[in-house]
């Protein structure tokens, strides 16, 4: 029998069987399904005594964080099965080329992810006229009249140069300290890569505890609902879709920041060999520039 551990004769790393992707698969489905439970509910309110109405009524959490705990620990095993490869020699330069293109392609994806939202937004708001004007729309006066501006009547929007320019700001510092954390990387000086990577994880932080805040304010001061505007929810759910979905990946770059901090002080990363900090360093200029044309369209041009 040939030993299992023999030297390969090529360039690329078969990995060992793995239950992480189909975990991870799974965990992502509780957690969807979860979403919907807490915000519109699976099963009659009627049912909240019974074993099904307190796992799917509206408003349960449970298999929510569920979910997102099951997502949590698939993906932290999974890199830390991928870091184990790195370190034992098995990411090839064949294997790191092929984790660069698939980097590259994941973020693409993302990015066609955001397309989404801009897309339905710029629909909302440039053809909202042409759309008061339809015949299924206008044989309803008041459907008519509400489509006939943008913003909806009675809503009140953020003012862009108060907080959201805040966030902005911490979101373009944030870019500037990962650059110089990579570059001082890149040139063996791992002090100032450390720095460089706390004061980004610490941004990043920032900029999530802003963001809820204005995501207080906005619900407590009940901005973007007008009982008159029969469409004023549609403002409020594209807003919160578009910002909130890249808040939520701007926790996702911050976790993964900071694994990369962790490593760091680990001893781990060199300048010849530290795609891992690469990838994340990537992932926040993404969520960066996303940053970029949330803040330009949907506080200032159109807000």
């Amino acid at each position: 029998m040939a030993d299992a551990h023999a030297t390969p004769h090529h360039d690329y790393h078969l990995v060992n069987p793995s239950p992480w992707p189909l975990a991870s698969s799974f965990a992502v489905t509780v957690m969807m399904i979860g979403a919907v439970v807490w915000m519109k509910g699976l099963v009659p309110a009627e049912t909240a005594g019974t074993v099904m109405g307190a796992l799917f009524a509206k408003g349960d959490k449970a298999l929510f964080f569920a979910g997102l705990a099951g997502v949590l620990i698939s993906a932290a095993c999974w890199w830390a099965d991928v870091v184990k490869e790195s370190r034992a020699g098995d990411h090839t330069p064949v294997v790191q080329l092929g984790l660069r293109y698939g980097m590259i392609l994941f973020i693409a994806s993302e990015v066609m992810f955001f397309v989404g939202f801009f897309w339905m937004f710029f629909e909302m708001t440039l053809f909202n006229e042409a759309r008061a004007h339809i015949p299924e729309v206008g044989a309803w006066a008041d459907t008519a009249k509400a489509w006939s501006t943008w913003p909806p009547k009675g809503i009140e929007t953020l003012d862009a140069w108060q907080l959201p320019l805040l966030n902005t700001l911490i979101l373009l510092l944030s870019g500037t300290t990962v650059t110089w954390a990579h570059h001082a990387l890149a040139q063996g000086d791992r002090k100032a890569t450390k720095i460089g990577l706390a004061i980004t994880v610490a941004l990043g932080l920032l900029f999530t505890a802003v963001q809820a805040y204005e995501y207080h304010h906005i619900i407590h001061e009940n901005l973007f609902f007008n009982e008159e505007a029969i469409n004023s929810g549609l403002y409020g759910s594209i807003f919160f879709m578009a910002t909130g979905f890249h808040g939520f990946h701007v926790l996702i770059g911050t976790l993964f920041l900071i694994v990369c901090l962790l490593r760091l002080l680990a001893g781990q990363f060199t300048p010849q060999k530290h795609f891992g900090f690469e990838a994340a360093a990537w992932y926040w200029h993404f969520v960066d520039v996303v940053w970029l044309f949330l803040f330009a369209f949907v506080y200032v041009v159109f807000g």
